[in-house]
């Protein structure tokens, strides 16, 4: 099928979606996961081929460790669709209403984008997740994964469609979109049959869709997240939350890769943290002051700070203040997810204001940055736009709006 084809089916689906009430929908999330639980062998052996490519071809452990899926990362894709039944349904909700003097009565209501094409790197969870969230806020879904996964790819949405056709939804509400890059140019221009495009990947992929694309963009971000260590932090609390947001899965990108540290609690938070991050496994790359608490810190070098590692390596600095942290942020973030620990509420209150990105966090890890610990079953993507998705992109990120007018033979004078 060609990709025109499949875009025209798809809207067709998104059509159907259109009268389908929450338990219908929810019916269908229902029979999707417990269509990809049954496929547990089929799709592991399928990921195995992939994951044995790419060690292959050389692919770096980060990449390898988004792409590879086990067992329990296998049961956490069927929970998500799980859970995502469980939720409200966005679809109707009224953002706001009034009457007008004259009698007419306004009101804002949700509704679906219609046909959703997402471009994604390496992570084949995000086959099932998008599929999930794109069904239940009544959106068709164009998946266009990477060819390092596409084994996994064609096996989950095999049993997705056959979760949908078992519930009586169409199955082309989900689509794998498959070919070379010509394909991927052809969804950028799919302006009318595509209604929005989300990519989910390195940022030379989001780079490349956003400069390229003549259908609208939901921008997604890299995560180049930091955390500052105050002068009144905690230490034991900051060096637990450090360790946790490097090192608890490193490859993400809501990962620590900076952390910056006032200088008058220097010693005491480093003579803790680099014994406990050598445990874990962190090489710790630091400027000169940093180097002077410990011979294991690795001189940085030029453009690490603005570097999203994406493995076992954190970038680290001493500053004089909160206002030289919240500038180095400034010059360096990509707007993902910046930390504060501290004790002085005024400090919090200072940074969660200045800092200019999709979340803040004040004493907790950056790891809790994501759909699923946020409530929202799953998510597309972490978007660090400033439009109507920021954040993590659940069910109704994933909504536009309409007014609806009623009167009763009301004229305009």
């Amino acid at each position: 099928m060609t990709f025109t084809n499949q875009a025209l089916t798809a809207r067709r689906a998104s059509q159907a979606l259109l009268t389908l009430t929450r338990r219908e929908k929810d019916g269908a999330l229902a029979a999707m996961a417990d269509a990809l639980a049954a496929a547990e062998s089929e799709v592991l052996a399928a990921n195995a081929v992939d994951v044995d490519a790419a060690d292959q071809a050389g692919t770096s452990g980060a990449i390898i460790d988004r792409l590879r899926l086990d067992p329990s990362r296998l049961a956490g894709m069927v929970a998500g669709l799980r859970d995502l039944a469980l939720l409200a349904d966005p679809v109707g909700d009224v953002v706001r209403g009034w009457k007008l003097p004259n009698g007419v009565s306004v009101t804002q209501t949700r509704v679906p984008f219609g046909v959703v094409g997402i471009i994604y790197e390496a992570r084949p969870n995000v086959t099932a997740d998008a599929a999930g969230i794109c069904l239940k806020s009544g959106n068709a879904a164009l998946l266009r994964g990477s060819s390092s996964a596409i084994n996994t790819n064609r096996a989950t949405v095999t049993a997705l469609r056959a979760g949908l056709e078992s519930a009586g939804v169409d199955v082309n509400a989900v689509n794998l979109v498959e070919g070379g890059r010509e394909v991927t140019a052809e969804m950028m221009t799919a302006r009318g049959m595509v209604d929005v495009l989300i990519p989910r990947g390195g940022a030379g992929l989001i780079k490349a869709i956003v400069d390229g694309s003549r259908v609208p963009v939901i921008e997604t971000g890299t995560g180049n997240c930091h955390l500052f260590v105050d002068a009144t932090a905690d230490v034991d609390m900051a060096v637990s939350i450090v360790a946790n947001a490097k090192a608890q899965r490193c490859s993400v990108c809501n990962a620590l890769e900076t952390v910056l540290v006032h200088r008058d609690i220097s010693a005491d938070f480093w003579r803790k943290a680099l014994p406990a991050l050598a445990d874990v496994g962190v090489q710790v790359h630091g400027d000169t002051a940093t180097q002077q608490w410990g011979h294991g810190v690795m001189p940085i070098e030029p453009g690490e700070y603005d570097e999203e590692y994406l493995s076992m390596d954190l970038a680290a600095k001493q500053v004089d203040s909160l206002d030289e942290a919240l500038e180095h942020i400034r010059q360096h973030s990509t707007g993902h997810s910046e930390t504060i620990v501290t004790r002085d509420r005024a400090a919090a209150q200072r940074f969660t204001a200045e800092v200019d990105a999709a979340a803040v966090l004040v004493n907790t890890s950056s790891r809790f940055v994501d759909g699923g610990e946020f409530g929202f079953g799953a998510e597309i993507g972490i978007s660090t736009q400033k439009l109507h998705a920021r954040g993590p992109m659940g069910l109704a990120e994933m909504t536009s709006t309409k007014y609806i007018v009623e009167g009763d033979g009301q004229i305009r004078a």
